[in-house]
């Protein structure tokens, strides 16, 4: 609604201008304003980052964990991994053209990614840099970053401060899918996993209100004691927003109203330089950019191999899936098991690979894959050490893969956990047949039972009791083997796992005592931590593994399918993505793509069973 204004004013305000300008006209001899007096915003003067500037740092259009590939499958150098190596360059003293940052705010993060930028930047900060801030709206968790990173913190006249306070919110279609005649036959194991309560409550369960609000509670005291740390009674403010520029300016949450242009000036004055460069965003510059190098090492899938003994990153972001062509509604960015465990192979095989970081930010998903996934990183760890870095959510299939690391870190407002199983159908064959379109099972066998187990799969007909049986007989085997699996990977007693299991979900900050991690830290820490048991300088060099060539990328292909396997994937993204991507936000399909397996015959799955957007 706000942006519906703005337009609305701008356009009068067009009109209106180009009507005076129609009426008085102006002289083709009238001189234009001196270079002097063009406004910043117009002026056209060459930067480069080879001569101290100002480092400005955009990230305006989202901090992905992964950026998604250019046109030619070469990625643009705008994920969250991408600015944390900036960062860092800046910290080891790597950027001595830079003097000052200039950060720019876009959307909300995640919680975990705002906890490590905070820290990084606010380090820099006091070591002597200046660093000014922009934003057009601040929420919960930009202000974050805001309050411990920005000696200055502007916002746009016509912006917002929304800091409203940490809440989530579930949805429960039991009604519904009651009104439609749909048979719910959703299973799980784990009391506190909550996952069939969307389907079959009107509201959560004790147990499962007590494991949100448990990591709820934990977050948002994390959230105000890191801004009261920083800006001094600013935290009992911070849960009675929004508040218009003018309001926030006279609590002292910010320090100026004005433009980016003006913020802009201001961190150049305080750096003392007469230059400010994209550093990160949208026409960043580097001081070395070989950009057709990085598009055959795209197109090959070379993926930076290199003799020079290094660390290995790679990521492991979205829903867990066994092929990257099962996802429904994303472009295939997910985990898929082949494509990770092809990359596995290839860091394992690597002699110059001396340690191996895995950064996994994910709800989940197939209970096969995961377990597939698990077994690979168990090999891997027999020859190489395996640092974890959980970044917003490592749950369920995500906590299945994470605790397979030789040493886990992770945010203190990481989710994590969720180790439960859940599983099902819903059956709508009565709704049909309330139509007029009725369904029948023509079973081979003449055996009592033949009819009902033959319709197992059947999305027309609900389960009879014995079918629920042995579906639950299943996902338990299931269930206990998610169990060994944390234990054997985490080198505890399953006695210990009982502290945590059963769908209990955690923040990091208390998964630490319970030993689901070993260590609160980002992504950083985890490289850094990585070179050090690797046996190299801590200025070693570091290599991102993408999973993938380029060019199959580009055309949606696993390595092992067909082309016609492409068919699929991109016809859902040139239909859906448009229509996602016009949405106020698409946080959620992480979440959706969990139960892509499902919704595609798989029957059990290692899921978080709802969207958890903390906001």
């Amino acid at each position: 609604m706000k942006r519906s204004r703005t337009i609305a004013f701008g356009l009068v305000a067009f009109f209106v201008g180009a009507f005076a300008m129609a009426c008085q006209g102006r002289s083709r001899l009238e001189p234009v304003a001196a270079p002097s007096e063009i406004p910043s915003e117009f002026a056209d003067e060459p930067t480069t980052p080879s001569r101290p500037h100002v480092a400005e740092i955009n990230f305006y259009s989202g901090l992905p964990e992964i950026d998604r590939a250019g046109l030619l499958g070469t990625p643009k150098k705008r994920s969250f991994a991408d600015l944390i190596e900036l960062l860092t360059r800046i910290e080891q003293g790597k950027e001595s053209k830079i003097k000052g940052l200039f950060i720019i705010f876009g959307p909300q993060q995640g919680f975990a990614r705002t906890q490590e930028l905070a820290r990084i930047v606010g380090r820099i900060r006091k070591g002597g840099m200046p660093v000014v801030c922009h934003a057009h709206d601040l929420g919960n968790e930009t202000y974050w970053i805001a309050a411990n990173a920005c000696d200055r913190i502007w916002l746009s006249p016509a912006g917002s401060l929304e800091t409203v306070g940490i809440a989530a919110q579930v949805l429960y279609a039991k009604r519904l899918l009651a009104e439609l005649r749909i048979d719910v036959d959703m299973l799980q194991v784990g009391k506190f996993k909550g996952a069939v309560e969307p389907f079959t409550h009107d509201g959560p369960s004790d147990e499962a209100r007590a494991s949100l609000m448990q990591m709820l509670t934990s977050v948002r005291h994390q959230w105000l004691e890191g801004i009261e740390q920083a800006r001094t009674g600013a935290s009992p403010q911070m849960e009675l927003g929004p508040y218009s520029p003018k309001e926030a300016k006279d609590k002292g949450l910010v320090d100026a109203v004005g433009m980016a242009s003006e913020a802009r000036e201001e961190a150049k004055t305080r750096a003392n330089v007469s230059q400010a460069v994209v550093r990160f965003g949208p026409g960043a510059k580097t001081v070395d950019t070989s950009g057709i190098a990085e598009l055959v090492r795209a197109l090959s899938g070379a993926g930076g191999a290199t003799d020079e003994p290094h660390v290995a990153v790679l990521r492991a972001t979205g829903a867990i899936a066994a092929t990257s062509s099962g996802a429904l509604f994303s472009d295939g960015d997910g985990i898929s098991e082949r494509q990770l465990t092809q990359s596995l192979f290839q860091v394992g095989k690597d002699e110059a690979v001396r340690a191996v970081v895995l950064r996994i930010d994910s709800p989940g998903g197939s209970a096969l894959a995961s377990d597939l996934l698990w077994h690979q990183l168990m090999q891997l760890r027999k020859i190489k050490p395996l640092i974890v870095s959980i970044g917003d959510m490592a749950a369920s299939g995500g906590y299945y893969l994470a605790c397979a690391g030789t040493r886990v870190f992770a945010e203190s407002s990481s989710i994590i956990g969720s180790i439960g199983v859940v599983g099902g159908k819903l059956a709508i064959g009565r709704g049909l047949d309330h139509l007029g379109v009725s369904a029948e099972v023509f079973p081979a066998s003449d055996a009592q039972e033949a009819r009902a187990r033959a319709a197992y799969l059947s999305p027309f007909v609900a389960w009879d009791e014995a079918s629920r049986v042995r579906a639950l007989k299943t996902m338990q085997s299931v269930y206990e083997l998610f169990v060994e699996r944390v234990a054997e990977g985490r080198h505890l007693e399953p006695q210990r796992i009982a502290a945590f299991a059963e769908g209990r979900i955690f923040a990091a900050r208390e998964g630490l005592e319970l030993g689901m991690v070993d260590e609160i830290g980002g992504l950083q820490d985890a490289i850094a931590y990585a070179l050090r048991v690797g046996g190299l300088e801590p200025t070693g060099a570091v290599r991102w593994v993408e999973q993938g060539s380029g060019l199959e990328k580009l055309l949606q292909l696993d390595p092992e399918d067909d082309v016609s396997a492409a068919t699929g994937p991109m016809a859902r993204n040139w239909v859906l993505r448009p229509i996602l991507a016009s949405t106020s936000s698409v946080e959620w399909l992480p979440y959706a793509e969990a139960w892509a397996p499902w919704i595609q015959g798989e029957r059990m799955l290692v899921a978080v069973p709802f969207a958890i957007l903390i906001r």
